[in-house]
């Protein structure tokens, strides 16, 4: 079982959902199976840096990464699913070591879904407040948009008389 998948047994009898960090799912360059990816092929695929995918797998965010024969990182197609939902966890302002410590629970395995949740439902939480906090600095900007639209309308007008 990959990172991404989890078996929801409470769904229905032998039902399995499998845990999609972002829907729909992207398309991988190759398939399943030719799935190996240098570590410059993912900075291209990303965005992120060669450096910066070293500091995480040093740091635990990312697990293991396979290596060639002659020592080169070799990602996955599941590589690039982690590293997509990481983006993801950055984008909402989840710090590195919430980051690390949900990635050490998943490899514990399924019997730490609850923490799991927890840390998830935490950071929606704050996702929200954030929401609510851009949203009123948007209504200020739209006002003070509106004021100067107003003035220079006014100022517009006197000019013209």
């Amino acid at each position: 079982m990959t990172v991404m998948q989890t078996t929801a047994e409470t769904l229905a009898p032998n039902a399995t959902r499998t845990d999609i960090c972002s829907a729909p799912p992207r398309r991988h360059p190759r398939p399943d199976g030719e799935d190996r990816y240098t570590i410059s092929e993912v900075v291209a695929f990303t965005g992120l840096t060669a450096h910066t995918l070293r500091w995480y797998e040093r740091i635990g965010l990312m697990s293991h990464i396979d290596r060639s024969h002659t020592g080169q990182r070799r990602y996955s197609n599941s590589d690039l699913d982690w590293l997509d939902f990481v983006g993801k966890l950055r984008m909402t302002g989840m710090p590195v070591a919430d980051m690390v410590r949900y990635a050490e629970l998943v490899r514990e395995g399924e019997s730490t879904y609850l923490d799991r949740r927890e840390l998830l439902e935490s950071t929606r939480r704050d996702v929200l407040t954030r929401i609510a906090e851009l949203q009123d600095t948007l209504a200020v900007l739209d006002r003070k948009i509106g004021f100067y639209g107003d003035a220079g309308r006014s100022r517009e007008g006197e000019s013209t008389r």
